[in-house]
């Protein structure tokens, strides 16, 4: 052949290869241009599966081939194709009846009457990313020359060309198709979003919809909601989601509270009592008006994440976070209505004593009977991280159900209070217990436990104001003497009485006249004679004690109690003049909720 017909045999080609159709048509179009422009008569396409050990038949071009079974699978050990594989060049048998080489062909070439073969590698892949190599024999002995291999390498190249345009066009198709379905997930998410679903179900089609095991948290409605098994070595997704819902409920909520600001990825170790094995997720924080509601944990799998599984994962979060505005506004709602009329109850602010009784009624109190009230303050951590915390409320409405109580908690600024009826036949060693329970409870949620106490009985609205005055008296005691937990009046002897005329403004002036001075001196000059007087006090006026508990030399004591009787009149020469400066001191510790530091 003349370099003019090899080149319009070049032109016919590459026409023929790249005339379009799917991936199996193109190969089956370069077998045949192989075959006719380069004189040979059969030809055919494998694939090379080397870490099984075979090749297969994708394409077969026989113009001659009569209806019979012929083999479509290969052993690589006997096939050419793993040698021109490996070697990245033609392997050409002259006559494949007498080779000793490659066995399978000397025995399909008496078969299918061919003498030579010439095997070329390719260099691109399958749809299953495979090799593959192309394989041409003729009827005759055909002598090959460089000029011959040369021209059918040029037509292989060709329909490499053309194989490469048939994958980047199926890998186009195929995102299309990933987009449009991330579209039809996108609006199926949102539509079930703003119906009336709940959260569970909206979990479910988000679990059908993403890629990885995910777990969902409604901080607002206390739910959690697991969708596939993230390890099905330990558990299928039945016993999965009896986990979640039990022994693995705390520990979820907690990991999730700690990933609340920002998307995180932690390592949580599993132990349901049956099972221990640590486990990678990240969790990606649902938020409503800036304020976080929920979490999205997601369970990684082996398979990389690509853009659209980002979409539909931003999706996901988008359609979770309208779902749970539901159960964000509505525990909105019901915590500040309740709040708003337990403030008007203690605060004296309201008017008609049937109005607030029928208001309550509407939300699930029973002002009419007699309530205590169990009264909680956070630790100052608590009350300074700020965020609204969902938890504890639904975790003391959780104690109550469990301990048997009936009860209404209401979310106040910095603590909760829970209403007990008092006249209800309840167990009282059950309430007896609560105050105890709750500390170790919501302790965990803290970094100090928070300071619990039950109040009186009140059998009327004029009993509540009086009664919560005297709650927050005693935590604000218990507070300045940096005390946690139960509280009850007997633990500050008698404190409470004092306290309890502390606004008295007779009380006020009679510690401005004592100790008003010296505080408002050290509080400008950053002095400490009043933690000097204090401590002076408690070691019953023992100047070498008093200079041992605080550190100083009795010298510097002794210069320190002069200048207080020099400057501010403090005089601590008899008993009642001693008892009456402790007394002030203690009485200005309970006004300003301080009390001084020993030093």
């Amino acid at each position: 052949m003349d370099h003019k017909s090899q080149i319009l045999s070049l032109r016919d080609a590459a026409s023929l290869i790249n005339s379009g159709g799917d991936l199996q048509s193109v190969l089956r179009d370069l077998v045949i241009a192989a075959c006719r422009h380069a004189k040979w008569t059969l030809g055919s396409i494998m694939s090379i599966d080397a870490p099984h050990g075979h090749a297969y038949v994708i394409v077969r071009h026989d113009p001659t081939l009569i209806q019979r079974t012929l083999p479509d699978r290969w052993e690589l050990a006997t096939s050419p194709s793993i040698v021109a594989l490996n070697r990245n060049e033609p392997v050409y048998i002259r006559d494949a009846r007498v080779s000793e080489e490659f066995p399978g062909y000397r025995r399909e070439a008496f078969e299918r009457d061919y003498r030579s073969v010439l095997v070329m590698p390719m260099n691109c892949v399958d749809e299953d990313g495979r090799p593959m190599v192309l394989t041409v024999v003729s009827r005759e002995i055909t002598e090959v020359s460089a000029e011959d291999i040369a021209f059918i390498g040029m037509i292989v190249h060709l329909g490499e060309i053309a194989v490469e345009k048939q994958h980047r066009l199926r890998q186009e198709k195929q995102a299309g198709e990933r987009l449009q379905r991330a579209l039809a997930a996108h609006t199926s998410l949102l539509q079930q979003a703003l119906s009336e679903a709940s959260v569970a179900a909206l979990a479910d089609k988000v679990g059908e919809l993403l890629p990885n095991p995910v777990v969902v948290i409604d901080f607002h409605a206390n739910l959690v909601v697991a969708g596939r098994s993230p390890s099905e070595a330990h558990f299928d997704a039945a016993a999965w989601q009896q986990a979640v819902a039990g022994p693995l409920n705390r520990q979820m909520f907690k990991a999730a509270r700690g990933a609340s600001e920002a998307r995180q990825s932690e390592t949580l170790f599993i132990d349901d009592g049956k099972h221990r094995f640590r486990l990678s997720v990240r969790i990606e924080p649902l938020t409503v008006d800036g304020e976080v509601v929920g979490a999205l944990m997601i369970f990684p799998t082996p398979r990389e994440s690509g853009q659209l599984d980002q979409m539909l994962l931003d999706s996901a979060k988008f359609a979770l976070s309208v779902q749970m505005m539901r159960s964000f506004v509505r525990f909105r709602f019901e915590t500040r209505s309740l709040t708003e009329l337990l403030l008007e109850v203690v605060e004296r602010r309201w008017r008609d004593e049937a109005d607030i009784v029928n208001r309550a009624r509407r939300l699930g109190v029973n002002l009419a009977a007699s309530h205590k009230m169990v009264v909680v303050d956070y630790a100052d951590e608590a009350k300074n991280a700020g965020g609204g915390l969902a938890d504890p409320h639904h975790a003391l409405a959780r104690l109550l159900q469990q301990a048997g109580i009936a009860g209404t908690v209401v979310a106040v600024e910095g603590g909760l209070v829970c209403l007990v009826e008092a006249d209800t036949g309840q167990d009282d060693s059950r309430l007896g217990k609560l105050p105890t329970r709750i500390v170790e409870e919501l302790g965990r949620y803290f970094e100090r436990e928070p300071a619990v106490l039950v109040s009186e009985v009140c059998s009327t609205l004029a009993d509540y104001p009086a009664a919560w005055e005297r709650c927050h008296r005693m935590i604000r005691i218990g507070r300045s003497f940096g005390r946690t937990g139960v509280f009850a009046g007997q633990d500050f002897g008698p404190l409470p009485m004092l306290v309890a005329a502390a606004d008295v403004p007779d009380v006020r002036n009679f510690v401005d006249r004592s100790v008003g001075a010296l505080i408002a001196h050290d509080r400008e000059h950053g002095t400490p004679y009043l933690d000097t007087l204090f401590a002076y006090l408690r070691e019953g006026c023992r100047s070498q004690a008093c200079a041992d508990a605080i550190g100083l030399h009795v010298t510097t004591l002794r210069y320190r109690l002069s200048r207080m009787e020099e400057l501010f009149g403090i005089r601590l020469d008899t008993p009642e003049q001693r008892f009456a400066v402790e007394l002030a001191i203690r009485l200005s510790g309970i006004i300003n909720s301080r009390i001084p530091a020993l030093r």
